[in-house]
């Protein structure tokens, strides 16, 4: 048993690794990691994008599902992360309008993250960001 539990716990110590690099070579460039809200309105005019930490709260709001069950909410918000990388679009948007307005939507990057890439960053914008408000 603490072999299985070993082994879990490594690989998902795995995709968190993975899921960060994707996020530094792909997301980064337009996406902060981790800024608080006075922050945000001080360098808004550098902004590319919204930063993760409310991508990921605004998921956590904009996602309900009829099942309280936590595991199956993370599943489907990382089915919808994986989803909206390569198909970004206005109406699936979780942002607020101001920042639709301000940012416009995310360019697709259908083909340039493999399944095993959108599954890694997905699971990283969830597990990143648990419990960390966008304030």
């Amino acid at each position: 048993m603490n072999k299985l539990l070993s082994i879990l716990f490594t690989a998902a110590g795995l995709y968190a690794s993975e899921g960060y690099s994707v996020y530094q070579k792909h997301c980064m460039k337009c996406h902060a990691e981790l800024i608080e809200k006075k922050e945000v309105l001080k360098v808004m005019h550098t902004l590319k994008a919204p930063p993760m930490n409310e991508v990921s709260n605004r998921l956590r709001e904009n996602i309900v599902i009829s099942d309280d069950d936590d595991d199956v909410k993370r599943r489907v918000t990382i089915a919808f992360i994986k989803d909206y990388i390569e198909h970004p679009s206005v109406q699936y948007s979780m942002c607020h309008p101001m920042a639709i307005e301000k940012f416009g939507i995310m360019p697709s990057l259908k083909g340039k993250l493999s399944e095993n890439e959108r599954q890694a960053v997905a699971e990283w914008i969830i597990d990143r960001y648990k419990g960390v408000a966008f304030k």
